[in-house]
Order: structure tokens, then C-alpha cells, then sequence
């Protein structure tokens, strides 16, 4: 639009503290900057000691996280920090104690409401690791409904170690959620790529992330069995974190994208622990893919996205959520995923994260796994 300030995109590929200063430093005495979007890898190895002074010394809103790999237009960065000026004003809420079991989101949204401002699109970034993130994107969906389009996804590290993940102007935190909203149009497409091999399967005990029994039998006998009588490899317990990354479980949806569950760990007594909650009762599906359904299903979530905003109204940015495990099954194919997303002379921007949040603007609100995930926005 004639007019408006742009936004401001700097990419350090070196991960270090000194660098961070200097981004941290130049979008802070921009005098068009309103607020800034921080991403950085986990391989930086920030810590809060770190790096708190230099958030504590910013007065402009930030958000953001620590991720396994950034996204900046055709590179997936393992290294680095991405730092976004925006020109729009986000109102930045922080949420506490994620895995607290006495903590009532809907009553702190509720006190919190007037904070979170007038606007178009919530950023959503969480600890991907925190044990009721289930429970939070319910609470969001339950008191802000379809006000928002939202997108973001699970702050962490691939080892799977929790450790402070989150860009905050009070440091660096963990077990937490980030909430920046942003008037700012925009639309997200979501898809995944991945096709039922065996099931439905009654999840018949699970506890938060944890599948203890599928069918009234231990997890892992039962998703070992149906790979293995499908075609699939023989699944043992030295191989099953080769071999699950493409193996995930699909939770049914009644009229919605079959939501993925990433199984990650292997318990002693057979139960599989997957990235986001699996209800008990619900059913599941063993899916499969290959790089062509998930680069496809990349290209349809784009297409989605840019369907907000037809062929008169321009955008001004692509923000790319894609889980991490996508990148390690595609493997040198990934490049051909971030081309399907990319739309010539546009910035494109992402996260490789542990679990993606999103919604189309006229569905539910979901935590997903193994989902590409592409926000298409406006002046930002």
C-alpha cells in the first residue's frame, strides 16, 4: 500500500551473542520499527545469562523462540538468528507455567483480554516440551474463537532437553507461551502430505502425550505389528527412532486435516510418547508418505494461504511453520519443499519447530506435528 513503512528482514548465520546485540541494537533505534519477531537456532546455545540484558534493554515488543532450524527464502538454517522490524504494533502476552496442572487458562485470557489489543492475526509460540499445550490452544480457541487467524508452533530443542525457548522483553524462558497479536490480514493454509497404511485404532490409555495402549494392547506391539503386516519395515527398539519419523500416528477428525502425532519416544513398558497430547478414546490412524505427497501438500498450504488475499491485494510476507521431523524424513528434498512455499519477490521467513499451531481463519484452532504450515500476511 502507497505509503507504508516496510518491514525489515536481517539474517545472522554466525549464532552469536555479539551478533544479536548489534540486530537487536539497529531495529531498536529504527525509528519505523514498532516491534520485532525473533528467531533463533538451538545450536546458538543462547542462554539466558546470555542474552537477558540485551531483551531486558530493548523497549520495543518482542517475541519469538529458539528452534532446531530456521527459514530464510531458500536456506533452512541450523546456525544463525532471524530478526523481522515490523511496522505494525503487536500486542506481546505472556503466558506462564505451561505445564502447571493448577493453572486455569481461561480465567488468565479472560483477565488478560484488553492486553491483547485489536487485531487480525495471533502469533502463537510455545515450549514445544511443556505438558499442556493441548490444553492451552483449547483455552484460546474457547475465549478468542475465530477472532484471530493464528500461526506458530513449539519453541525447543531436537534433543528434547527443556530449556528457556522463548524471546520475551523480560529474557529468555521457558514453560510458557508467547501470544503477539498483529492487525494484520492474512491467510494460513495447513497440509500435510501423509496417508493412512493401517487403523483406526482406539486409543485406550494415554495420559497427555503418552499412548500406553492402542486396542487394549501395549502402544508399541500394536504400531510395530500394523507397519510391519503393511509393507513397512520390521520396527524394533534399536531402530524405532529411524524408522518412526515415517511412521506417524493421524488422529480422526470429524469434517477437518487429520491432525499428525509425531510418536518420538519409546518407553520401557511399550507406551510411545508423541510431540502434542492424544486423547483417550479418540482414534488413530498409522499414516505413511514419501517426499512427493509432503512437497505437494506444502504447495496446496501455500495456495490456501494466498487465497485470503486474491489477485488485487498484495502481501507483504511468507511465514513458513514446518515441523522438524519433515526436514529429517525429506532430507536433501527439503529444498524442493521451501521452493513450494516461495513466491517470487517476496520474503519468505519460517521455523522448523517441534509441533506447529495454526488455523485456516474458519476452522479449529490445532497443535500439530509433521504439518506444513504457511502464513501468508499482509503489511506487518
Amino acid at each position: 500500500m502507497a505509503g507504508e513503512t516496510e518491514m525489515v528482514v536481517r539474517v545472522d548465520r554466525t549464532g552469536s551473542v555479539t551478533r544479536l546485540a548489534s540486530l537487536l541494537a539497529e531495529l531498536e533505534g529504527n525509528e519505523t520499527i514498532a516491534g520485532i519477531l525473533l528467531l533463533a537456532c538451538d545450536e546458538n546455545g543462547f542462554q539466558p545469562h546470555q542474552v537477558d540484558d540485551l531483551l531486558l534493554g530493548v523497549t520495543k515488543p518482542i517475541f519469538g523462540g529458539v528452534f532446531p532450524q530456521i527459514v530464510h527464502e531458500y536456506e533452512n538454517l541450523s546456525l544463525g538468528t532471524i530478526a523481522v522490524g515490523l511496522t505494525r504494533l503487536p500486542h506481546v502476552l505472556t503466558v506462564p507455567g505451561l505445564s502447571d496442572p493448577a493453572f486455569d487458562f481461561d480465567t488468565f485470557f479472560d483477565a488478560h483480554t484488553a492486553q491483547m489489543g485489536h487485531g487480525q492475526t495471533m502469533f502463537v509460540w510455545v515450549d514445544g516440551l511443556s505438558e499442556r499445550v493441548g490444553e492451552l490452544i483449547e483455552s484460546l480457541y474457547h475465549i478468542f474463537g475465530l477472532e484471530y487467524t493464528y500461526i506458530g508452533g513449539g519453541a525447543g530443542s531436537l534433543s528434547f532437553d527443556q530449556k528457556p525457548c522463548l524471546f520475551t522483553n523480560q529474557g529468555l524462558i521457558g514453560d510458557s507461551a508467547v501470544l503477539a497479536v498483529l492487525d494484520s490480514l492474512s491467510g494460513v493454509g495447513v497440509s500435510h502430505g501423509w496417508s493412512s497404511i493401517s487403523g483406526p485404532y482406539k486409543v485406550t490409555h494415554s495420559t497427555g502425550s503418552v499412548i500406553h495402549s492402542l486396542n487394549w494392547r501395549p502402544a508399541f506391539d500394536v504400531y510395530a505389528e500394523a507397519i510391519a503386516q503393511n509393507g513397512g519395515p520390521v520396527v524394533t527398539r534399536e531402530n524405532f527412532a529411524a524408522l518412526s519419523k515415517s511412521h506417524p500416528f493421524g488422529i480422526i477428525q470429524l469434517g477437518g486435516e487429520t491432525v499428525v502425532r509425531d510418536p518420538i519416544v519409546l518407553r520401557e513398558d511399550g507406551a510411545l510418547v508423541c510431540v502434542g497430547d492424544v486423547s483417550q478414546e479418540s482414534h488413530v490412524d498409522i499414516l505413511t508418505g514419501d517426499p512427493l505427497s509432503l512437497i505437494e501438500a506444502a504447495r496446496k498450504a501455500f495456495a490456501s494461504g494466498q487465497a485470503a488475499f486474491g489477485e488485487s491485494e498484495p502481501s507483504a510476507l511468507t511465514f513458513f511453520v514446518d515441523c522438524i521431523t519433515r526436514v529429517l524424513f525429506l532430507d536433501k528434498e527439503f529444498d524442493q519443499e521451501l521452493a513450494a512455499v516461495h513466491s517470487p519477490g517476496k520474503p519468505l521467513v519460517g521455523v522448523l519447530s517441534l509441533g506447529e499451531v495454526a488455523n485456516s481463519g474458519h476452522s479449529c484452532l490445532e497443535f500439530y506435528n509433521k504439518t506444513a504450515v504457511v502464513g501468508i500476511l499482509g503489511v506487518v
